[in-house]
C-alpha cells in the first residue's frame, strides 16, 4: 500500500497532529520495528509538506506582528534578510568521501523551513511576502547530485511568493523600493557564541540591532501549530524510549541501546538526526552528566547490577526533543536504585505542581534542591541538619551539579534565556541555569532534576570540612558506584498550569511492568 499512502500525502489535506492523552499510554506503544515498508500516522504527520509549509506561513505571520509591535523596523521599505547555512567546510579534513552532515542554521530553519545549503531568505515587511534565493548548481553537479530543482518546487513546498537563484537577490531588493536590510547579529546566551552568518549588502542601509532580541523572543514563545508539532515529535521520543526499555537485557553495550532509539525514530518518525549526542550511561557513568562523546563514546558493557540514564532525544524537521528515563538493567530495582528514583520523581511532581504563567525558574530549582536534600536526610546521606541549614552551605549542588531545566524548540538548549538587558544570578546552583526567566504561555522547556554520586565532583566538595561534616560517608558508600538518576520530561506552559508533552512510565512499578517485557505487534496508541 506505500503507493497508495504516498499519493494521498501529496494530494489530502494536512493531516491532524497525532497525540496520545492518557498518562499510562507508553503500555500500548510499539513493540516492533516494522518489517514491511508501512508509514506509521506519527512519520505520516511530522514529514508532510502541507503541515510542514503552514507551519512556517505561522512563523512568519506570528513575527511580523512583534517586529511591528517592537517600533524598531522600518515597515514600509524594510526587509529581513537571513543567510542559511553553508557548504563550506562539510569534509573531514583531507578527504571528500566523508563530509559532515548538514545541518541548517537554526534561525533560518525557523523562518523559511528550506534544509539546503547556500541559501537566503528575505521577508518583505510592508507586503510581508517571503522570497527564497538558492544557488545554481552546475551542470556538471547534476551527475552527482541530482537536476536542480525548479523554482515553482520551492514556492510549492515552502509556501513562499517566489524563488530566484541568489545572484538575483540584490535585484529583488531593489525592485522592492527597500532601504533598510535587516541582518541578524547577537550573541545566544546559552551558548556564548555569536550568531556567525551575517550577509553584507553595501548598496542598502544595513541594522544589525533590532532583528535578534525579536526573533529571539518569537522561538521563545511557540505557535499553536509549533506546539502541535512539538507535542508529536515527543511523541515520537517517548515511544522509541518504551522500545529501548521493552528490548533491553544485561549484556548489551551502550551503544546498542542508542542504536535502537534511532532506529525507533527513523522507522516511525522520519528523524534523520538525533537532536544532541544521545547518553547511554549504564552503572557509574550515570553520574557523568554529559557521557557519550568522543571521549566516552556509549562503549561499556553493561552488567545485569547497572542502573542506566538513557538521555536520548530525536530531531524532526530541526525540531528537537530531549527527554532522560533511568531505570535498572535487570528489571528489578534495589533498595538503593528505589531510593534514588523515588527522590528524583517527588522533585518532578513537586516542579510540575508549581508550573503555570508567572512562575519564577530560579525558585523552582531552588525547589528542587529542598526536595533532594530532604530525600538525601531521609535515606542517611546526610545527617545533623535542617534542610535550610544544608541549602545555606549549597549541598544540593554537590549531588544536582546542573541546572533544573531549559528552553527547547529549533535547538535543544533554544535561545533567549537571558534576553538582553536581563541580569543572571550567579550563586551556586542557579548560576548552571540556562534561564532564570519568570514563565509565560506557550513557553517550551524541560524538567530534568537529577540525584548523582559522582566520586571526583563529591571529593572535591567535601574537602570543604563544613561540607564534608553533613555527610554519613558508612552510607554514601551504599551509593557510590549506583551513578545516578535523571528524569526529563518536555512540557509546555498553558494558560492555567503545563501539559506534559512526554510520555514514560513514572513509578518503580510501572517501570518495571515494561523493562525487557517485548511483546511482538502491540497496536499503537490512538
Amino acid at each position: 500500500r506505500l503507493p497508495e499512502i504516498l499519493a494521498t500525502m501529496a494530494s489530502a489535506p494536512s493531516p491532524s497532529p497525532p497525540r496520545c492523552d492518557s498518562k499510562q499510554g507508553w503500555a500500548r506503544f510499539p513493540q516492533d520495528l516494522v518489517s514491511v515498508p508501512v508509514l506509521s500516522k506519527e512519520y505520516i504527520y511530522l514529514t508532510n509538506e502541507g503541515v510542514l509549509r503552514e507551519l512556517g506561513q505561522e512563523i512568519r505571520a506570528n513575527f511580523l506582528r512583534e517586529a511591528k509591535a517592537s517600533g524598531a523596523f522600518d515597515m514600509d521599505a524594510g526587509a529581513v534578510v537571513l543567510k542559511g547555512g553553508t557548504s563550506l567546510g562539510a569534509n573531514y579534513y583531507d578527504t571528500d568521501t566523508v563530509t559532515a552532515p548538514f545541518r541548517q542554521e537554526s534561525y533560518f530553519q525557523y523562518l523559511f523551513r528550506l534544509c539546503e545549503p547556500d541559501c537566503y531568505g528575505v521577508i518583505f515587511l510592508r507586503t510581508g511576502e517571503t522570497y527564497l534565493f538558492v544557488p545554481e548548481i552546475p551542470k556538471e553537479a547534476e551527475r552527482w547530485n541530482g537536476p536542480a530543482k525548479s523554482f515553482e518546487h520551492y514556492v510549492s513546498k515552502y509556501g513562499v511568493k517566489k524563488a530566484m537563484h541568489v545572484r538575483s537577490m540584490a535585484t529583488a531588493l531593489a525592485d522592492n523600493k527597500v532601504s533598510t536590510v535587516y541582518t541578524l547579529s547577537g550573541t545566544n546566551t546559552d551558548s556564548g557564541m555569536a550568531t556567525a552568518l551575517k550577509p553584507s549588502f553595501p548598496f542598502f542601509k544595513q541594522d544589525d540591532k533590532a532583528l535578534h532580541p525579536v526573533l529571539s523572543e518569537c522561538r521563545v514563545i511557540k505557535t499553536k501549530r509549533e506546539i502541535d508539532y512539538l507535542r508529536a515529535c515527543n511523541l515520537v521520543s517517548s515511544q522509541a524510549h518504551v522500545f529501548v526499555m521493552r528490548h533491553i537485557k544485561p549484556g548489551m553495550s551502550e551503544l546498542q541501546l542508542e542504536s535502537l532509539f534511532k532506529a525507533y525514530c527513523g522507522v516511525y518518525g522520519g528523524a534523520r538526526h538525533m537532536a544532541y549526542t544521545c547518553i547511554c550511561a549504564s552503572g557509574p557513568n550515570g553520574s557523568i552528566l554529559h557521557y557519550g562523546h568522543a571521549g566516552r563514546p556509549n562503549d561499556r558493557i553493561s552488567k545485569k547490577s547497572d542502573l542506566l540514564v538513557l538521555d536520548m532525544g530525536g530531531e524532526f524537521q530541526g525540531y528537537a526533543t530531549d527527554i532522560t528515563a533511568s531505570y535498572p538493567i535487570s528489571g528489578k530495582f534495589s533498595k538503593e536504585q528505589a531510593n534514588v528514583h523515588n527522590a528524583v520523581r517527588e522533585v518532578q511532581e513537586a516542579v510540575f505542581s508549581r508550573l503555570k504563567p508567572g512562575t519564577s525558574w530560579k525558585e523552582m530549582h531552588r525547589v528542587a534542591e529542598r526536595t533532594i536534600l530532604k530525600h538525601l536526610l531521609q535515606m542517611g546521606v546526610l545527617k545533623s541538619a535542617t534542610v535550610e541549614e544544608l541549602m545555606k552551605h549549597d549541598m544540593a549542588a554537590v549531588f544536582m551539579p546542573h541546572g533544573l531545566g531549559h528552553f527547547i524548540g529549533m535547538d535543544v538548549h533554544d535561545v533567549n534565556g537571558y534576553p538582553e538587558g536581563s541580569e543572571r544570578d550567579m550563586a551556586l546552583g542557579v548560576r548552571w541555569l540556562r534561564t532564570q526567566r519568570v514563565l509565560k504561555e506557550n513557553m517550551v522547556l524541560t524538567v530534568e532534576p537529577g540525584l548523582y554520586f559522582n566520586n571526583e565532583w563529591m571529593d572535591s566538595c567535601f574537602e570543604d570540612k563544613k561540607k564534608a561534616s553533613f555527610v554519613d560517608f558508612e552510607v554514601l558508600k551504599k551509593y557510590r558506584g549506583i551513578g545516578g538518576v535523571r528524569l526529563e520530561d518536555d512540557v509546555v506552559i498553558t494558560k492555567d498550569g503545563y501539559e506534559n508533552f512526554t510520555i514514560l512510565p513514572k513509578t518503580i512499578e510501572e517501570y518495571e511492568s515494561v523493562i525487557g517485557k517485548y511483546t511482538p505487534s502491540c497496536s499503537v496508541c490512538e
